[in-house]
């Protein structure tokens, strides 16, 4: 992927005395998941478009240890999050900017207490501020007249009261956002936050995410907007349960805006 689409680590930028403007933290779903990947390039094509200077940590970076800490973890998270830090500080690394609401939240919040002191945003919120700088502008023909709905992660929103960029960005794009019932600060969870992902459902009569697939498919739009690689998983899922794949596309942010700069 480096290779394809020209994306310098912060290794090759030392290599030749400069900094970056801010270090892409890609995270282990936008590393190594397929559906999560795409978000990754969709994002890196829109820097790459209007020649933001980035950078990525490459095989430098490793976990954030957010699901080692909210598995309850403590012992292995702090080992995780401290040769990050570690890392990071060698390369004087001051502004970082991730696709995944769980990086955000840990990087932004709890690295502070073991020695990481940075300025972090979501993609949603870095590309809300180069809209407002005047560095990138968004075709809103492209999605004109279509219908979205869009899910809040609970990192970004609840955890971070972050709910007007992703918003901002879809009336950019001249999308008629449908909202669900349950949205921002009562938005429902996807299912997937506190290590949830990664373990086997409790017993129940409905999984979390079928729940909050059936409320975003009640909006009656063809587009469920997400701003997370887990929750885009969770939904996805949802809707190939339902076996609505074929109509219903779950999209994040930076791919609708990708898709709209045919880039």
């Amino acid at each position: 992927m480096s290779e394809k689409l020209n994306i310098k680590t912060m290794a090759d930028y030392a290599l030749e005395g400069k900094s970056p403007e801010v270090l892409f933290w890609v995270g282990c779903a936008g590393s190594f998941d397929d559906r999560a990947k795409k978000i990754t390039k969709a994002f890196v094509k829109i820097l790459n478009s209007i020649n933001v200077e980035y950078a990525v940590l490459g095989k430098e970076e490793s976990c954030t240890g957010d699901p080692a800490k909210r598995a309850g973890n403590e012992f292995l998270y702090q080992m995780q999050a401290i040769s990050n830090i570690e890392l990071m500080n060698s390369y004087n690394i001051k502004n970082i900017v991730t696709t995944c609401p769980h990086c955000f939240n840990t990087i932004k919040n709890e690295y502070p207490n073991l020695g990481g002191d940075y300025q972090v945003l979501h993609h949603t919120q870095f590309l809300k501020n180069l809209i407002k700088e005047g560095r990138l502008k968004i075709n809103g023909g492209y999605y004109k007249g279509k219908k979205i709905t869009f899910h809040d992660p609970c990192y970004l929103g609840r955890a971070n009261n972050e709910y007007e960029a992703p918003r901002e960005l879809i009336e950019k794009l001249e999308l008629e956002l449908i909202e669900m019932k349950r949205c921002k600060s009562k938005g429902l969870c996807c299912g997937a936050g506190g290590a949830q992902m990664f373990k086997d459902a409790e017993k129940g009569k409905k999984e979390i995410n079928i729940e909050r697939t059936e409320e975003a498919l009640s909006t009656k739009t063809k587009i469920i907007g997400a701003g997370c690689p887990f929750c885009n998983t969770m939904i996805s899922d949802g809707i190939k349960s339902k076996e609505l794949d074929s109509d219903i596309k779950v999209m994040d942010i930076a791919e609708l805006i990708a898709n709209a700069q045919n880039i």
